[in-house]
This record gives structure tokens, sequence and C-alpha cells, in this order.
């Protein structure tokens, strides 16, 4: 184990989307651990997302900005893979109404693709991989995803990206519908998380306590 990093009690987020930052703080906040995000170091590099795959897209942000800061780095690449549009828009969901990047011309635009596809076939997933990466080199990547539908228009005001349109599997509101609590729970990038906690405990030192 990195002794530098475990002392350091703090995580940094390889991001500047606050959504994600509050997801993160939120499933931290009782595990004494601080969150930073890119925004909070200046200078700290634009890592163009190069990678075919959200796990390769993880992997290149959670590097350069471990390599960066010097601390435990936490990257995500999320998207919405659609089954009536082969996947899309995939690890382009971000920008995939062009640039610059807006959540709302690009659930439009799914929307607009989507507009023909009758309800028994409007089935998606939210896919999510996450790398936790330290400056010494050792690196983990967790993956979890989150299938619902789509619905036909936007409804809610929270969350960010395509939640406005995203209907979890078994629930009639959509994802910008849920409050935070229960949006981690059943989310994409919430499981993947949970499933990453273990390791960032026992990074930070956590995992140390009682082996005398």
């Amino acid at each position: 184990m990195d002794r530098g990093i475990a002392g350091r009690k703090r995580v940094l987020l390889a991001t500047r989307n606050r959504g994600k930052v509050r997801e993160l703080q939120a499933l931290l906040g009782d595990e004494g651990i601080e969150v930073l995000s890119a925004a909070d170091l200046d200078g700290a590099p634009e890592v163009a997302e190069t990678g075919d795959t959200f796990r390769e897209n993880a992997l290149l942000k959670a590097r350069a900005l471990a390599a960066f800061g010097g601390l435990l780095t936490v990257a995500d690449d999320s998207g919405l893979e659609v089954d009536a549009l082969a996947g899309r828009p995939g690890v382009r969901s971000a920008r995939y109404a062009g640039e610059p990047a807006d959540d709302v011309r690009n659930y439009q635009r799914v929307l607009v693709e989507m507009a023909g596809v009758p309800d028994g076939e409007r089935t998606a997933r939210f896919r999510c991989a996450l790398a936790v990466v330290v400056p010494s080199g050792s690196e983990q990547v967790f993956e979890a995803a989150c299938e619902g539908t789509l619905g036909r228009a936007p409804r809610g005001r929270r969350g960010f990206g395509y939640d406005p349109i995203f209907h979890p599997s078994g629930g009639a509101r959509t994802m910008a519908e849920l409050g935070d609590d229960e949006k981690n729970r059943i989310s994409h990038r919430g499981r993947a998380f949970v499933a990453a906690l273990p390791a960032i405990r026992a990074l930070l030192g956590e995992g140390e306590k009682g082996d005398g």
C-alpha cells in the first residue's frame, strides 16, 4: 500500500461535473473522507476520452489525474445504451448532440431518434465503469448497469444527463424524479461506487484498523 496516499483521507474525483461530485460525497458522507474534484486543482488537465469503451475512458482519466494530483483518484465513464439505436449513444453519450456538450440537446436527439419506436421496444440501460487509481500505479475497475426504458418526454428536475427520459425497470418515475438516496441505491454509478468502497477504504488505510 502507498502509505502517503493512505494518510491523506482524501479522494480526487476526476471530473468537473458537480452532479457526480454530489453523488460520491453522499456515498462517502459517513466515511470521514474528503472528496475533491478536478475543479479544485489549479491546472488540472482536461483528459480526452479517446477510448472505445467506458473502461478505457475511465482509466485514461483516473491515471492522468492521479499523476497530476498525487491522490487516490476515482474516475468514471458512464453512458446510455439504447437497444433500438444499436447501443448508441454509448461512449459518446456526453456529446451525442455535438459540441459544446449539453444535456438537454443530447436527450432531445435521442427522443427524436426514438420517436417511431413502440413502447415495448424502448429498452435501454445506463452503464458505468469506475476506475480507482493511486499514483504508485495500482488500478482497479468496477462496472455496473441500471436497466430501464425510455419515456417520450422529459420529466423531473433532479439528476443530470439523460435522467429526465430514463425510467428504471419496475418504476413509474424517471431517474430525474428520484431523491438522491433513492437514485444512489439503484443507479449504475451508485452501484459502481458502492462496489468500489471497500477498495477505497483499504487504500486510504481504513482496512488497517485492528491489524496492530
